[in-house]
């Protein structure tokens, strides 16, 4: 590759409160340092049919507040294909593009990874999901918004559930994470969180019960990841009504509400961070890489190391939630 002038700005996988934020924020930071600008809409599939048009500061106006992605997402199969990302890479020279920013989760940055090596193609990754399961970044774009979201929800159930003394299962979104449903559970106050990380050590749903966790209260609450580990809520609702059926058990399942809405303070701050680091990353020369924050401060990770390892959970939280629950 040679001098970039042009880089491409993309949105892939999930939606995440904050994209709009990142996006804005990699224009203007690639306008400020004399770089060209492109958005690609749809993901990788834009990238395969073409679908491209260039930004200017103005395209990127009155977008920060906003939730979901200008640039629209989409799932790509043909991305997975050799043949998919040969036509991308076509489309990439015949639209000048000397580099991408490629905002998204694990799947997003596992095709930019591959693409980038196939390709000796310079690509810098944001953390774009509300799971918050990347590794070597405190945070993710959309994660604090979506915590918020589900602390809101919650105390509303929690009003109907003091009232008719039920035992409520919420089920949240984190696919194999549980970062979701141990945090919400302890800016919520309820009694437990049932997380896919530890379902391999303990019986999460009989230690929850036989540790008598409403000896003191009419109503439950329990925060339940969504994953093919823990069960989700409706096959622990399940296993209540047959294994404990004096408990009233009730579920919720939060869904795509998640991801929706404006995005909080913390995350617009966060993704304006990320997305003028990655034009810096890219001035260094750097590429490949995903751009975290640690303590606060910018970091800047491969994706080699971002998506093979798995992002560990912070076991104290999962003790003083136990402590705070009696």
């Amino acid at each position: 590759m040679g001098a970039i002038n042009c880089i491409g700005i993309l949105t892939s996988g999930g939606d995440a409160p904050g994209m709009n934020a990142a996006i804005r924020a990699v224009t203007r930071a690639a306008i400020f340092n004399g770089f060209e600008v492109k958005g690609i809409y749809r993901g990788y599939r834009g990238l395969i049919t073409g679908e491209i048009k260039p930004f200017k500061t103005e395209n990127v106006s009155n977008i920060i507040q906003q939730g979901g992605t200008i640039l629209k997402t989409a799932r790509c199969q043909e991305f997975q294909t050799a043949e998919g990302r040969r036509q991308a890479y076509e489309t990439l020279q015949r639209e000048g593009i000397d580099a991408l920013v490629v905002i998204g989760g694990d799947g997003s940055l596992t095709g930019a990874r591959i693409f980038a090596q196939e390709y000796d193609y310079p690509i810098i990754g944001l953390p774009g999901t509300i799971d918050n399961d990347l590794y070597g970044t405190d945070l993710t774009i959309g994660y604090d918004t979506a915590l918020n979201t589900i602390m809101e929800a919650v105390d509303k159930i929690r009003d109907t559930a003091s009232s008719h003394e039920r035992l409520f299962f919420i089920e949240v979104m984190g696919r194999d994470a549980g970062f979701l449903a141990l945090n919400g559970a302890l800016a919520t106050g309820c009694e437990a969180a049932i997380i896919p990380e530890i379902s391999t050590e303990i019986d999460q749903l009989k230690e929850l019960v036989e540790n008598g966790f409403r000896k003191s209260k009419n109503s439950s609450i329990v925060l339940v990841a969504e994953s093919p580990h823990t069960g989700g809520a409706m096959q622990l609702a399940e296993r209540v009504k047959n294994e404990y059926p004096q408990y009233d058990v009730r579920v919720t399942i939060l869904g795509h509400i998640q991801r929706g809405g404006s995005p909080s303070a913390q995350d617009r701050i966060l993704a304006s961070r990320l997305g003028a680091a990655a034009i810096d990353a890219l001035l260094d020369g750097q590429r490949n890489v995903m751009v975290g924050i640690r303590n606060d401060e910018i970091v800047y990770v491969p994706f080699s190391r971002a998506i093979k390892f798995d992002k560990p959970i912070n076991r104290e939280l999962l003790n003083t939630l136990r402590r705070l629950s009696i």
